[in-house]
């Protein structure tokens, strides 16, 4: 398991949505960041915390 995942409870992750749709999230390995789909935003997750604000939301492009 990646580590900067495994300090994030896998339960949390479950429960987590999109502050701004109430969606659920998908969790992005690679840049370690929680995907809204339907917000297309980003939530970094910095020292194993989901940072779920969307002031700190990176926006996803096309």
């Amino acid at each position: 398991m990646d580590e900067k995942l495994s300090k994030v409870d896998p339960k949390l992750l479950d429960l987590l949505v999109c502050p701004l749709t109430k969606g659920r999230l998908s969790y992005n390995r690679d840049r370690n960041e929680l995907i809204s789909e339907s917000a297309r935003l980003a939530y970094p997750i910095r020292d194993g915390v989901p940072i779920m604000l969307v002031s700190e939301a990176r926006k996803i492009e096309d």
